[in-house]
């Protein structure tokens, strides 16, 4: 069965856009590009410029899918490439500047867009820090949520802000914007030395071991997010996933235990947002600090 003659998304040539990339929903690469121009505006701010990771599903979510980290052949002329010192060996990175360039992931059968911490123009120095917290088995969302609040506490109390999100799966992301003044190295023993305090305060709540079998009860706080080979799902980045879910930027006040992250997809997040009269992550520039001494 043909999947359509080529289409034009943003100027972007959008070749077989009735390809079915989510079995479950029939959701195709047209319906794709179709949301990453719907939410554009919210999202490019906090994706455009930084170089990214991919996990592309040229086939589909169902088959066969891989992670690609570096610009390879025949890469999009809507998307920049960048060189990061250190990885020279391995080829440039792609970066995208705009909705033509998440169009263009679309061409490429990209489902995810994990960008760095840092900006093209400063790859040497973060600009965020993430806490990714990872359930362990046997843990409701309300577990999560909890975690969350009491991470807040302890950031607040260094006087750092945190910002939140869904990820698209069972966990959160709390997003802290710092000022790029501290390397990779400074900012992940930060992340870590926040995760310890916490589970060393309530171990039977926290843990910061990636053992999976330790995890059973337990929420992991992942400082790993903070490192240039390990990077975190992007703001209203789709997912891999059964659901078509999305990565979704919160307000605190959003988190109740009515909250149902399976519920916010690529086809209700539009609509969700158009409904929305604020931005919970309005004024993360103007957050930005240095990280406190620990």
């Amino acid at each position: 069965m043909s999947a359509g003659e080529a289409i034009e998304v943003e100027g972007v040539r959008l070749t077989s856009p009735d390809k079915i990339l989510y079995t479950e929903q029939g959701i195709t690469k047209r319906e794709l590009a179709s949301y990453y121009v719907a939410v554009a505006d919210r999202m490019v701010p906090y994706v455009a410029n930084r170089p990214i990771t991919l996990v592309r599903c040229p086939a589909g979510r169902q088959k066969k899918c891989f992670y690609q980290r570096h610009a390879g052949s025949g890469v999009p002329s809507e998307l920049g490439q960048v060189e990061v010192a250190g990885f020279e060996e391995s080829g440039a990175y792609l970066f995208i500047r705009d909705v033509r360039g998440l169009v263009a992931l679309v061409q490429m059968g990209v489902l995810e867009i994990h960008p760095w911490n840092a900006h093209v123009d400063r790859t040497d120095r973060p600009d965020q820090v993430i806490f990714d917290l990872d359930p362990g088995e046997g843990l409701a969302f309300q577990n999560v949520a909890a975690a969350a609040h009491d991470v807040r506490a302890e950031l607040d109390r260094l006087g750092l802000p945190g910002f939140l999100k869904t990820t698209g799966g069972k966990g959160l992301h709390i997003v802290v914007p710092i000022t790029p003044d501290h390397d990779w190295a400074e900012v992940k023993r930060f992340s870590k030395a926040v995760g310890d305090k916490l589970s060393a305060a309530e171990p039977e709540r926290f843990l910061t071991r990636q053992s999976i079998a330790a995890r059973k009860g337990r929420i992991f706080i992942d400082y790993l997010r903070n490192d240039p080979t390990s990077t975190a799902v992007a703001p209203f980045s789709t997912r891999s996933r059964p659901g078509a879910t999305v990565s979704v930027p919160i307000g605190w006040s959003e988190l109740t235990p009515d909250l149902d992250p399976a519920e916010l997809t690529l086809r209700t997040v539009p609509n969700w947002l158009a409904r929305r009269t604020d931005d919970p992550w309005a004024g993360m520039d103007a957050a930005r600090r240095p990280l406190p001494p620990l």
